[in-house]
């Protein structure tokens, strides 16, 4: 049996630009970056409340990255959605769907990482 989740990947082409997403538009730490015996590059990244990692994969022996439709994606709480959605768009990450309310009063919305991967930002009620 398991214990715990230790993290989720996800594979990029650019990763960089997938990293400085993560970091400058989620507010995501670094937690370490190194190559795998197989070559892969890794970059492991956490929210500040979390203990769960996310890792960013490059690896372009595997071929392309083809991200499908409504698959998977990554959510995060907010405190301020509003304020969230203004950040990120100026960032060139405009929100790609919402926000939308909940009858409890949550609020969310969806923006999408550079490569096409969704993020769901959950914005508890006031």
């Amino acid at each position: 049996m398991v214990t715990k989740l230790l993290h989720t990947r996800y594979r990029v082409q650019d990763l960089d630009r997938t990293v400085n997403f993560y970091k400058d538009v989620l507010g995501l730490e670094e937690i370490r970056r190194h190559k795998s015996p197989r070559g892969s590059e890794l970059v492991f990244l956490k929210a500040p409340q979390s203990e769960e990692l996310i890792e960013i994969c490059c690896f372009p022996g595997s071929g392309p990255v083809v991200v499908g439709t409504d698959i998977t994606h990554l959510a995060f709480e907010v405190q301020d959605l509003e304020k969230f959605a203004a950040s990120s768009a100026a960032k060139g990450y405009p929100l790609s769907d919402g926000p939308t309310t909940t009858s409890t009063g949550t609020v969310f919305a969806f923006i999408d990482a550079p490569e096409g991967y969704e993020i769901e930002l959950i914005q508890s009620p006031r």
